[in-house]
């Protein structure tokens, strides 16, 4: 009888330790939670911010192309402020000029960071197409993946070109590069 108490209570104890773990583990949820959403508002805010900056390099290259042009004959579609950036919904910017169109459109990635399609972690994907009615009665509209990537030292826009695997910074230098090949 003495043993069969004994056996109770190590069980009692034994359930009350595993009781006292399970606790202290749904305890740590909470703060793993918390680190996980912490993480989805950096995220939110590091796209808000790249979308930004992306119009921004998309309305300086119209602007500055303008003043050097007569008239005003590059548009760029939206006019002002730039798309507003929703995770559910792909951003679309179109610089266009006589015909002659750049078209860029970009989404969250599924995950709140990738490494699928580009080998630098990212978190928006994209394409910039490029085309004039000459490439399209022939079929062709050129295009180009855009990702915005989280690199150690710094956040940026970049291209890549999966034809040639060339890649770099998506900025002026590179909307005149595509500009040139439609003119």
């Amino acid at each position: 009888m003495l043993k069969a108490m004994k056996d109770r209570a190590t069980a009692a104890q034994a359930a009350d330790a595993r009781l006292q773990k399970l606790a202290e583990g749904i305890a740590a949820l909470a703060g793993k939670d918390e680190l996980v959403l912490e993480r989805a508002r950096e995220i939110k805010a590091t796209r808000d911010g790249a979308a930004a900056e992306m119009y921004a390099i998309c309305a300086e290259f119209v602007a500055r192309l303008n003043r050097l042009l007569p008239r005003a004959d590059v548009m760029i579609d939206p006019a002002s402020g730039g798309p507003h950036f929703r995770d559910d919904s792909p951003c679309l910017t179109q610089i266009s000029v006589r015909g002659r169109i750049l078209q860029i459109e970009y989404a969250a990635t599924v995950e709140l960071v990738s490494t699928e399609d580009f080998r630098i972690p990212y978190t928006l994907a994209g394409s910039v197409r490029a085309f004039n009615q000459e490439l399209l009665e022939k079929d062709l509209i050129e295009e180009q993946l855009i990702f915005f990537t989280l690199e150690k030292h710094r956040r940026m826009w970049r291209f890549f070109d999966p034809r040639t695997y060339r890649s770099g910074a998506f900025d002026q230098e590179y909307l005149v590069s595509l500009m040139e090949q439609l003119i």
